[in-house]
């Protein structure tokens, strides 16, 4: 408002207001050409210091989590002092911001809490690393690879190729299991076989199956038991230990040649079923 009152003290007509206006028009328009040439200038600068610094910590050796959390760092920091600098060059006075930003300090801190916290939780899982870039977790209901550690949210790929953001601060308290932590997985399957089947027939079957399989661990041993005698069927339990990367391949591998088997050697797979005796009550 002062500024309207100064622009329009001492003018009695259109032209005066027009060669006040004029000026002032000219340097805003500068100040935001300035302003367009800094941003530009300034984006191009920081894609530069971003790949010069992922240069130096691939040369230093970072592990890529760390290197993606710095990375991302540096981006947001240098994306603000940009931000500030353009503020500046526009004339906006810089010391009524940081009185603005003091006074609703307090509402932005209770909006914020949650992405402080992923902030926070980004540091948690940099210091005790409960995973890294390249692991397959499961966390928040999601599984995936970890693709990248931003500073605020972890990226992680589906198998069916989806991308999703899990906020940090939910990894940092919640529980995350990761399978890349060791070397092998035991795979386990259970296969139903109708009553009156052999069991010692059934068993050897399997360990035949899974003796020609190299994938297939001889120690552990491999264990066949029966598991539970259910309703329409006798479950029969199988476990094994294969190294984590040929989990999948062997689960369904198996599982084929189990079907295939049973089917040439005449071994029933039962479903579901039920007997529905019917009595006639006039007799």
């Amino acid at each position: 408002m002062d500024i309207i009152k100064d622009i329009l003290t001492g003018v009695d007509s259109w032209p005066d207001l027009g060669a006040k206006l004029w000026p002032l028009l000219i340097s805003f328009s500068l100040k935001l050409l300035a302003s367009i040439v800094v941003y530009i200038v300034g984006r191009k600068l920081i894609k530069a210091l971003n790949k010069f610094t992922d240069k130096m910590m691939n040369i230093k050796g970072f592990e890529p989590s760390v290197a993606s959390f710095i990375r991302s760092l540096i981006n947001i920091a240098l994306t603000a002092v940009l931000i500030y600098l353009i503020v500046d060059i526009l004339g906006i006075t810089t010391t009524s911001l940081v009185a603005l930003f003091a006074s609703i300090g307090v509402a932005l801190g209770m909006a914020l809490s949650g992405t402080l916290q992923n902030f926070a939780g980004g540091i948690m899982i940099l210091i005790f690393r409960p995973y890294k870039v390249g692991d397959y977790i499961e966390a928040q209901g999601q599984g995936g690879t970890v693709k990248e550690i931003q500073i605020f949210n972890t990226i992680i790929i589906t198998t069916d190729n989806r991308t999703i953001y899990i906020p940090n601060g939910g990894l940092s308290t919640n529980v995350i299991v990761n399978y890349n932590n060791q070397t092998s997985r035991r795979v386990e399957w259970v296969f139903g076989v109708a009553y009156g089947t052999g069991f010692e027939q059934v068993k050897q079957i399997i360990r035949d199956i899974l003796k020609a399989d190299s994938r297939i661990f001889p120690n552990p041993a491999p264990e066949i038991v029966i598991k539970a005698l259910n309703e329409s069927s006798v479950d029969i339990q199988v476990r094994v230990w294969v190294a984590r990367t040929d989990y999948w391949d062997v689960l369904y591998s198996i599982n084929e040649q189990i079907y295939t088997t049973f089917n040439a050697k005449g071994i029933d797979i039962p479903f579901p079923q039920m007997t529905v005796h019917l009595v006639d009550k006039k007799s």
